[in-house]
């Protein structure tokens, strides 16, 4: 219990009630919409009149010395993906995607149960992409592309899949970019 800093204490939001299974070592986050668990690998400590979570850095088995000291790093990590689980259920999370190019275009096509993102690339060949049932993704422009989603890491994974149909190419800054994302042009070959 010594090794608990303020780090490793959560507080938990009103709207979110908590579930702690101590046989499984499952933690489970509810609100009215969504439900989201995770396994644990550290013991955990609950206040529930304050409505805190502590993290320890206690296994729930014996360990041998040299995986004992891993458990530091396990111990952060556990926070990390507990705020990020509570996060995820109270909020929804975006990516936007740009499309940089002469002639580069999306569009959403409905094809019998499910829709497909239409790529035009600057191939000799139009890429399609299959969209998940749990994301929700617009077009606003024929060059821009909204991901929006509940799971952060779903998001992101996504997006990245996307972003490697065509990925910029550092000479003229052509292909898919983050909204966020800068690119460093390299400098073309001198005469």
């Amino acid at each position: 219990m010594h090794n608990i800093t303020k780090r490793h204490i959560i507080k938990i939001p009103k709207d979110i009630s908590l579930y702690y299974c101590t046989t499984n070592h499952i933690v489970i986050f509810t609100n009215s919409v969504t439900q989201k668990a995770l396994k644990l690998k550290t013991k955990l400590v609950i206040e529930k009149d304050k409505k805190l979570i502590k993290i320890t850095r206690e296994p729930f088995f014996n360990m041998s010395n040299n995986k004992k000291r891993s458990l530091k790093a396990l111990q952060t990590t556990q926070v990390v993906l507990i705020k990020q689980m509570l996060l995820e259920i109270s909020s929804f999370f975006c990516k936007k995607l740009n499309l940089i190019g002469v002639g580069f275009r999306v569009s959403i096509l409905k094809v019998l149960d499910f829709n497909l993102l239409h790529f035009k690339l600057g191939y000799s060949h139009s890429i399609y992409f299959k969209i998940p049932k749990n994301l929700k993704i617009f077009c606003l422009k024929a060059n821009k592309l909204f991901i929006i989603g509940n799971s952060y890491q779903f998001v992101t994974q996504i997006a990245a899949l996307i972003r490697s149909c065509k990925v910029p190419e550092p000479y003229k800054g052509k292909g898919i970019l983050y909204a966020t994302e800068k690119i460093t042009l390299k400098e073309g070959k001198k005469v």
